[in-house]
């Protein structure tokens, strides 16, 4: 499996990222297609900032009410693949970082996420005896 998805990961992708790169290239031009994904990867980034702001400014804030922020973590976490993604020379990858940018799509994965996570029926309990000793400084 681990095998499989590394070939795919290293050999396929990139030849489908060169493949569209060719054909755009072909239609639009080289100069154009290289400022695309220039100009891709630049709005991607101002994209990713603002929202990135926005994710944690409102994390902080329900930590300060006192609730967990997991869903803007992982809102955290779907901003840096996008950002990994957009970051990748290549239109494909270009086109699902831009994906992952979108606020609904990000949502409509974590339910999935959610959903597909294996639940345990049983709780565990973890004991542990916490052990506070002050250094002791000699003068």
């Amino acid at each position: 499996m681990l095998i499989k998805l590394i070939f795919f990961l290293f050999i396929v992708v990139p030849l489908l990222e060169l493949y569209v790169l060719i054909e755009v290239g072909s239609g639009i031009g080289g100069i154009a297609t290289i400022a695309l994904c220039l100009f891709t990867a630049a709005l991607g980034g101002f994209i990713i900032r603002i929202q990135g702001i926005r994710t944690l400014l409102a994390a902080q804030q329900q930590v300060a009410q006192g609730t967990l922020p997991a869903e803007h973590a992982l809102h955290g976490i779907f901003l840096a693949v996008a950002g990994l993604l957009l970051f990748l020379p290549g239109l494909i990858s270009d086109s699902l970082g831009f994906l992952l940018l979108i606020p609904a799509i990000r949502k409509l994965l974590m339910k999935k996420i959610i959903t597909f996570s294996p639940t345990r029926s049983e709780t565990v309990v973890l004991e542990a005896e916490i052990i506070d000793e002050q250094p002791k400084i000699r003068h």
